[in-house]
């Protein structure tokens, strides 16, 4: 091993046996409005920020034509469908995969790109307003400036998106920014090119960097950057990100350590909203609440004198389910109704044996209607048998 990677690749499995300080709060059990609670200074900020509304106002329901299969049991309206476009990906992060790495999917069981514009052309003409693309990695898909194209041509469609870790974006990104994609998430978990190294198991730091810098320049406002945080691999970086953030049109967005199978997680890893937001605020001032959408999956901030803005996806310890509105299709045509529930029915099936368009919106719809109020509490959700991230699609 390079001798330069050995005290992270030593901290890193030391991970689960970090002795940290929220050991207490997080016991069998308890409730997730205990979880907000770290020590005074946390406490004061989770309750000054701590939740997104709790349901969609009842006039949201008038406003929006959204046709019946997308709306649930409890009233919640799904316009936003993610797409996973491939399994396969360019690097192997160790929250995403195993290190046994996972069974893929055989390409002839994969959507094929005629089949994922027909179904993405089924939910756009039942109300959903915005696509995003993922994987796997979506920007190693042959046909990916294609698929953008016909989806950017759907009529009612108004952004399409891709979550990327810009491995090998920056000389693709122009042509796909002309088919018509206009909204940019690229993943990076560290600003510390060997930590880059060992966490995702390739080199790649820079180019990373450069696809950042090159979206930037092509007018993508903002470029979203997706940073996971875990305890003692990256939790120390928290404020070099945001410093990011400060002369360009960058969206730092931080996550909480979600558990999937095979990432091997652990509460102790876990870095809550509270713990990330005081981190932030003790460092930068005039940090200010932005007034968020009912479905909006992040929490929004903006700090004084910083052109860019910072975000916290708080899935473990401050749930957004009540407005959630998105859907997901997996590379395998899979439909996922819940990114923590194992239920998923299959669309490329009904397809490929002769279904119409009526018959995949009944069972679109049973799908959707089926959708529970609430995912369960992480514990749960460590315990229920899922995919790993790499076949649900980030």
């Amino acid at each position: 091993m390079r001798p330069y990677l050995s005290d992270w690749h030593l901290a890193f499995r030391r991970f689960s046996s970090v002795k940290s300080r929220l050991k207490s709060h997080f016991q069998f059990g308890i409730y997730q409005s205990q979880l907000l609670t770290i020590n005074p200074a946390e406490d004061s900020w989770s309750k000054r920020y701590a939740t997104m509304p709790e349901k969609i106002q009842d006039d949201a329901v008038k406003d929006d034509p959204v046709s019946n299969m997308l709306v649930d049991s409890f009233g919640r309206l799904h316009t936003y469908l993610r797409i996973s476009l491939t399994e396969r990906c360019n690097l192997r992060c160790q929250y995403c995969m195993p290190a046994e790495g996972v069974e893929l999917t055989p390409s002839p069981l994969v959507m094929s790109q005629s089949e994922i514009i027909r179904v993405a052309n089924l939910f756009v003409s039942s109300g959903v307003n915005k696509i995003r693309l993922t994987g796997g990695e979506p920007s190693i898909r042959k046909d990916i400036e294609e698929i953008c194209s016909q989806l950017s041509n759907l009529k009612g469609l108004k952004t399409l998106a891709m979550t990327t870790n810009g491995l090998a974006l920056t000389r693709k990104l122009p042509n796909l920014k002309d088919c018509g994609l206009n909204l940019l998430n690229i993943s990076l978990d560290t600003l510390v090119p060997a930590k880059f190294e060992f966490m995702t198991r390739r080199k790649g730091h820079e180019r990373v960097m450069e696809s950042i810098y090159r979206a930037v320049d092509l007018g993508y406002n903002p470029v979203k950057v997706n940073c996971v945080v875990m305890r003692g691999f990256n939790d120390d970086e928290i404020c070099d990100f945001v410093e990011l953030t400060k002369d360009k049109p960058i969206n730092v967005r931080f996550i909480e350590f979600m558990p999937f199978d095979g990432n091997v997680w652990n509460v102790k890893k876990l870095v809550s909203y509270a713990e990330m937001l005081d981190i932030v605020g003790k460092r930068f001032t005039g940090l200010q609440r932005i007034n968020d959408h009912p479905t909006e999956t992040a929490k929004n901030f903006t700090i004084d004198g910083h052109h860019g803005t910072v975000s916290f996806i708080t899935s473990m310890t401050n749930h957004f389910c009540s407005g959630c509105n998105r859907l997901r299709l997996l590379a395998d045509g899979n439909l996922k109704v819940c990114l923590f529930g194992p239920s998923e029915v299959s669309l490329r099936d009904p397809i490929r044996n002769g279904a119409d368009d009526n018959e995949l919106r009944q069972i679109i719809s049973a799908a959707v209607k089926r959708k529970k109020a609430s995912h369960a509490g992480m514990f749960d959700i460590a315990k229920t048998p899922n995919r790993p991230m790499i076949h649900i699609g980030g």
